[in-house]
């Protein structure tokens, strides 16, 4: 699925995965099968992957329900208004509490990688946090980390340190959504470990609800809650246990072989993005479905 087409229904906005539709005063989050890479959306959907974010956001929404309550209302009985798009929202579709989101991603690194491998080689820190010296790419950390970020509406989200996450949500929230963000990694971890995939690093969104749209708050503070997607392969990194190695990137359970493909070719990496030949479509498919598949324990149904 490209796109959804719900007429009749209020909708709200397209990302770059999900469609956004308000009913009756909730929010719908559907997941498309688009996908992105460097911050272009493709023409080549993804068959299957909208659904393996429902469905592993739902399962981790689940899982950690007793760490934080999350936003979402049903995935399986929605209003009778939605009845004629029960093959849009089928498997891949949330209706959820709306929330005023906090302006920070909280981002949790365990491992080594990305761009936080980066700041680590030109300063030793990430985020403002100093790290021991001779640490690899991929290699654990002697704890998990967090390094939150702005929120971009375009491009890249950036780096901030604690104490700018300090400045945007305040001394409280941000204290508290460190040690949330702090305990839903080690909690997801260590139930991934044993069944064969690291949870390298993740981001996870929060809102408060008690909030009305002008701002003001209906309750002391508001209530915190876990919003947006769970412990996906598109907020995630999944590496296999299986031929981990540190000093050196790591295969993983997302886009990879897109990633791959357009480096190959020499993609210039601006908007139009190339078409995906079958075979790096049939295999990134996979991947999602192998992710989905080794965490829960079944297959996509």
């Amino acid at each position: 699925m490209w796109e959804t087409n719900l007429p009749g229904i209020h909708f709200l906005n397209r990302g770059k995965v999900r469609d956004l539709y308000e009913v009756g005063g909730q929010l719908l989050l559907i997941a498309t099968d688009r996908l992105s890479a460097f911050d272009v959306v493709l023409p080549t959907p993804i068959p299957d992957k909208g659904r393996v974010l429902t469905q592993l956001s739902l399962f981790w929404f689940n899982l950690l329900r007793d760490v934080i309550p999350n936003h979402i209302v049903t995935a399986t009985d929605f209003p009778a208004e939605l009845a004629p798009y029960q093959g849009q929202l089928e498997g891949r579709a949330m209706l959820c509490k709306r929330t005023s989101p906090l302006p920070i991603e909280c981002v949790v690194r365990g491992y080594l990688s990305g761009s936080g491998w980066k700041d680590y080689r030109a300063t030793g820190k990430i985020c403002g946090i100093a790290l021991p010296p001779g640490l690899r790419e991929s290699e654990r950390l002697p704890e998990a980390i967090f390094t939150p970020s702005t929120k971009a509406t375009t491009g890249h989200d950036e780096n901030i340190s604690f104490d700018g996450a300090v400045s945007l949500v305040g001394a409280e929230l941000a204290e508290k959504v460190r040690s949330i963000s702090l305990e839903i990694y080690r909690r997801a971890a260590a139930y991934a470990e044993p069944r064969g995939i690291i949870l390298a690093d993740t981001k996870f969104e929060f809102g408060l609800v008690g909030k009305d749209r002008s701002g003001l708050y209906l309750e002391p503070g508001g209530t915190l809650i876990w919003i947006d997607e769970a412990l996906t392969p598109d907020s995630s990194r999944f590496w296999p246990a299986d031929g981990y190695l540190p000093g050196r990137a790591q295969p993983s359970y997302d886009k990879q072989y897109v990633r791959d493909y357009l480096e190959r070719i020499g993609w210039n990496k601006q908007a139009p993005g190339p078409d995906l030949p079958p075979d790096v479509v049939a295999a990134t498919r996979e991947k999602y479905r192998e992710a989905y598949r080794q965490l829960t324990g079944h297959e996509l149904s």
